[in-house]
């Protein structure tokens, strides 16, 4: 292959390889150090053999104020990460680690646990956002057309190789070595000999010794007969099934899962839906429709989760219907045989990229779920996953039940910085105008030209102010090299019953795309519109997360320099550096370059 086709920059140097791959300005509080040298002179000068003694000894610097905003980390890499709240991470002090560490998206997962345990772990986390200011979105993921395998007994179930096992669907029996009873009635009717299905623990890491496979021997009335093809211990209450290439005749947004939204979703204001295993556009057409219906839900953002062969088939039609895609490559890569799995990734990823739409890739360090390191085929995973388009990085059981969820988020955002680094954005930014052709829409004119101009003037950062979020998105879609502070600006809209303030979704959902770092706008700000400031008594006072300025002044450069003091706190600005800013102006879009002397 061509250099040219390489989406790398060439060559790498080898010193950036040996270089640290954390900055000292990076640095925890707990890895900064002062040293304090000493020194002793001896002997007699005049004779020109005096020694001097050297003493280095090492102090831990003084600690930051703990009352202030740590803007480490802000910036630290592009690509985002989800990280799924679970026991392992539910407590206020752990989800402050984890935002410090790099998530900013949680992701709560209702095929196990319930309404309540969901709720108090989100109530930690509104903590943890006010405790370190660091904006965090909300990710639901549906059950959908899941199977499932109940163990009621919740003792350890040994399968041995080349014994036999029975897939049924009465409930009332007991998960054991010959017997799993699966939710899905119809399972006989669907497979066949000779079909593979794959049983492990919930959020299962793929390990041989946690995860079975399965080889359908025959149809037993409503059961299955199955033969063990290796040797497996299953642990927990709750095993997943999948039945590689079989259509299951499930609802994709099930009675439970539109309970849940009705209830926990409109109470805490959910940012993302993920659709499990979505397979036709219609899928998402009918849960943007269920959304519709449920006041401010409207607003929430629907992630296709491409799970099986008939999400794969439908692709092109659902990606223009979804607001992102989420490649689940857990359950995928049960369905397509390994060789064709990366030709699937980087084939998503790309279509997701021309599209401007946002693209998470799922299952990449599973072995951190038991050790405090990835493996190194891992850790190449993620660094090719950001070098093909990846916006985001989800993780699973690493955080959610995971023994080193912190540990696992923080080298995984180490290896996006690092692989951001090498990102040919030249030839990515060609390829993507390439696609848009033209004429070019008249927004899409203006994102293109903002990255190109902060390409060529080397600027610091990109400023946008947005109030749908559209135009962030555009600018994200040609991978800028450089953060875009997004200042999403509250709109005051009404449906003739009451007012109330669009923004806080728009600014969150930016979290999930790459390169967006959203700031949101005080709706008190005289900047944000007189008709805001009429109806300021309807302004949502529950809202969790920090705002982005309060100032006194009536213009959007009040707003602006705000936003540029937050880039100076967290290092990404300084003394003379250029700046992008687009925004509109009366009717017209500008992109213009400031000096950040000027401010």
């Amino acid at each position: 292959m061509q250099a040219s086709h390489l989406l790398l920059e060439e060559p790498i140097r080898l010193a950036s390889i040996l270089e640290s791959s954390t900055p000292d300005e990076l640095l925890d509080d707990s890895q900064i150090l002062q040293l304090q040298f000493a020194f002793t002179t001896t002997g007699d000068p005049l004779s020109g053999q005096d020694r001097v003694d050297v003493k280095l000894s090492v102090a831990p610097a003084p600690p930051r104020d703990p009352s202030q905003p740590n803007p480490k980390n802000a910036f630290s890499s592009m690509t985002k990460i989800i990280g799924t709240l679970g026991p392992s991470s539910r407590d206020v002090e752990t989800i402050e680690k984890l935002l410090n560490a790099g998530m900013s998206v949680a992701r709560f997962d209702f095929s196990w646990g319930d309404s309540d345990f969901h709720q108090e772990t989100l109530d930690n986390l509104k903590k943890a956002v006010r405790n370190t200011r660091k904006l965090c979105a909300v990710m639901f993921d549906t059950v959908g057309p899941e199977l499932q395998i109940i163990n009621k007994g919740e003792a350890p179930i040994n399968l041995v190789v080349d014994e036999f096992v029975v897939l049924t669907p009465d409930a009332t029996q007991q998960a054991s070595s010959t017997t799993l009873p699966v939710n899905y009635p119809e399972l006989a009717s669907v497979v066949k000999p000779k079909d593979t299905i794959f049983v492990g623990q919930y959020l299962f890491t793929g390990s041989e010794s946690t995860s079975v496979w399965l080889e359908v021997m025959e149809v037993q009335g409503p059961n299955v007969k199955c033969l063990v093809k290796n040797s497996a211990t299953l642990t927990g209450t709750l095993f997943t099934a999948h039945a590689a290439g079989v259509p299951v005749g499930l609802p994709t947004l099930s009675d439970f899962d539109k309970e849940v939204i009705s209830k926990w979703g409109v109470k805490n204001s959910i940012d993302f839906i993920s659709l499990s295993y979505t397979r036709h556009a219609e899928d998402v057409r009918q849960a943007r429709l269920h959304l519709s219906k449920l006041g401010d839900l409207y607003q929430t953002q629907i992630f296709a989760k491409i799970e099986n062969i008939e999400g794969l088939k439908h692709f092109d039609e659902i990606l223009k219907e979804a607001d992102g895609i989420i490649l689940s490559r857990g359950n995928l890569g049960i369905d397509l045989p390994p060789e064709k799995v990366f030709l699937f990734q980087k084939a998503a990823l790309h279509k997701c990229n021309m599209a401007g739409k946002p693209a998470i890739v799922t299952r990449v360090v599973d072995s951190m779920t038991d050790t405090p390191r990835p493996t190194r085929a891992e850790a190449t995973d993620v660094a090719n996953a950001v070098l093909d388009g990846a916006d985001g990085i989800l993780l699973g059981a690493e955080t959610l039940r995971g023994l080193y969820p912190v540990e696992t988020i923080t080298i995984v955002q180490k290896i996006c910085a690092e692989a951001e680094k090498v990102f040919n954005q030249a030839v990515f930014f060609k390829k993507t105008v390439k696609a848009v052709g033209e004429p070019m829409a008249h927004l899409e004119s203006i994102a293109s030209s903002a990255v190109r101009a902060g390409t060529k003037v080397r600027a610091s950062v990109i400023v946008v102010f947005t109030s749908s979020g559209r135009a962030a998105r555009l600018i994200a879609k040609y991978r800028p090299s450089m953060p875009v502070i997004v200042v999403v600006i509250p709109t005051l809209t009404t449906n003739h019953l009451r007012w109330s303030f669009t923004g806080a979704f728009q600014a969150r959902q930016c979290l999930a795309v790459r390169g967006l770092f959203p700031m949101l706008a005080d709706p008190r700000h005289p900047a944000v519109g007189s008709e805001t400031r009429e109806k300021e008594e309807h302004r949502p006072v529950n809202l969790q997360y920090p705002t982005m300025a309060e100032s006194s002044t009536s213009t959007n450069e009040s707003i602006l320099k705000v936003a540029l003091d937050h880039g100076k706190a967290a290092g990404i600005i300084k003394a003379h550096d250029r700046i992008v800013v687009c925004q509109k102006v009366g009717d017209s879009s500008v992109v213009k370059i400031i000096e950040l002397d000027a401010y």
